[in-house]
Protein backbone atom coordinates (compact mmCIF):
# COMPACT_ATOMS: atom_id res chain seq x y z
CA UNK A 1 0.00 0.00 0.00
CA UNK A 2 1.86 3.51 -0.63
CA UNK A 3 0.67 5.97 0.97
CA UNK A 4 -1.06 9.00 -0.15
CA UNK A 5 -0.15 12.90 -0.13
CA UNK A 6 -3.20 13.36 2.69
CA UNK A 7 -1.86 10.99 4.43
CA UNK A 8 2.33 12.11 4.48
CA UNK A 9 0.58 15.66 5.78
CA UNK A 10 -0.76 14.02 8.41
CA UNK A 11 2.15 11.71 9.41
CA UNK A 12 4.04 14.79 9.46
CA UNK A 13 1.53 16.76 11.30
CA UNK A 14 1.26 14.32 14.13
CA UNK A 15 5.18 13.83 14.19
CA UNK A 16 5.34 17.77 14.56
CA UNK A 17 3.03 17.64 16.81
CA UNK A 18 4.98 15.34 19.13
CA UNK A 19 8.19 16.67 18.74
CA UNK A 20 6.62 20.35 20.15
CA UNK A 21 4.67 18.36 22.96
CA UNK A 22 8.20 16.93 23.73
CA UNK A 23 9.90 20.42 23.80
CA UNK A 24 6.67 22.41 25.39
CA UNK A 25 6.87 19.63 28.42
CA UNK A 26 11.01 20.20 28.52
CA UNK A 27 10.71 23.51 28.79
CA UNK A 28 8.06 23.47 31.14
CA UNK A 29 9.92 21.31 33.70
CA UNK A 30 13.36 23.67 33.01
CA UNK A 31 10.97 26.39 33.79
CA UNK A 32 9.74 24.67 37.03
CA UNK A 33 13.24 23.60 38.28
CA UNK A 34 14.59 27.46 37.83
CA UNK A 35 11.42 28.22 40.10
CA UNK A 36 12.56 25.53 42.66
CA UNK A 37 16.27 26.85 42.78
CA UNK A 38 15.21 30.82 42.68
CA UNK A 39 12.94 29.57 45.67
CA UNK A 40 15.76 27.57 47.41
CA UNK A 41 18.26 30.29 47.00
CA UNK A 42 16.16 33.01 48.59
CA UNK A 43 15.70 30.04 51.47
CA UNK A 44 19.48 29.77 52.07
CA UNK A 45 20.14 33.60 51.82
CA UNK A 46 17.01 33.62 54.42
CA UNK A 47 19.14 30.81 56.81
CA UNK A 48 21.86 32.52 56.37
CA UNK A 49 20.62 35.54 57.70
CA UNK A 50 19.24 34.26 60.14
CA UNK A 51 22.27 32.17 61.10
CA UNK A 52 24.07 35.43 61.39
CA UNK A 53 21.79 37.10 63.37
CA UNK A 54 21.85 34.09 65.79
CA UNK A 55 25.53 33.79 65.88
CA UNK A 56 25.93 37.88 66.23
CA UNK A 57 23.52 37.02 69.54
CA UNK A 58 25.45 34.47 70.91
CA UNK A 59 28.77 36.38 71.16
CA UNK A 60 27.11 39.45 72.27
CA UNK A 61 25.32 36.94 75.25
CA UNK A 62 28.29 35.41 76.14
CA UNK A 63 30.42 38.87 76.66
CA UNK A 64 31.53 39.54 80.19
CA UNK A 65 29.12 42.85 80.39
CA UNK A 66 26.02 40.74 79.82
CA UNK A 67 26.77 37.53 82.05
CA UNK A 68 27.95 39.96 84.48
CA UNK A 69 24.63 41.70 84.52
CA UNK A 70 22.41 38.01 84.41
CA UNK A 71 25.06 36.93 87.20
CA UNK A 72 24.66 39.97 89.47
CA UNK A 73 20.64 39.46 89.18
CA UNK A 74 21.66 35.91 90.67
CA UNK A 75 23.42 37.16 93.70
CA UNK A 76 26.86 36.45 91.78
CA UNK A 77 29.87 37.93 91.49
CA UNK A 78 33.02 37.75 89.76
CA UNK A 79 35.88 35.79 91.52
CA UNK A 80 38.30 38.18 93.65
CA UNK A 81 41.99 37.08 92.95
CA UNK A 82 41.78 34.98 95.98
CA UNK A 83 39.05 33.68 95.21
CA UNK A 84 40.94 31.58 92.11
CA UNK A 85 41.72 28.15 92.52
CA UNK A 86 43.69 26.63 90.29
CA UNK A 87 43.95 22.81 89.65
CA UNK A 88 46.64 20.58 88.26
CA UNK A 89 45.89 17.97 85.93
CA UNK A 90 48.65 15.00 86.12
CA UNK A 91 49.72 13.65 82.31
CA UNK A 92 48.58 10.33 81.06
CA UNK A 93 51.26 8.38 81.15
CA UNK A 94 52.69 7.65 77.65
CA UNK A 95 52.44 3.95 77.83
CA UNK A 96 48.87 4.51 77.90
CA UNK A 97 48.82 6.27 74.75
CA UNK A 98 50.52 4.53 72.73
CA UNK A 99 48.63 1.26 73.52
CA UNK A 100 45.34 3.28 71.71
CA UNK A 101 43.02 3.42 74.83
Amino acid sequence: MRLKGRHWVVLWLVLFLVVAGVVVARQTAAFTLARRLRDLREERTTLEARRADTERRIRTDRSREVLGARAEKLGLHFPSDSEYMYLLVPDRPTSTLSEGH
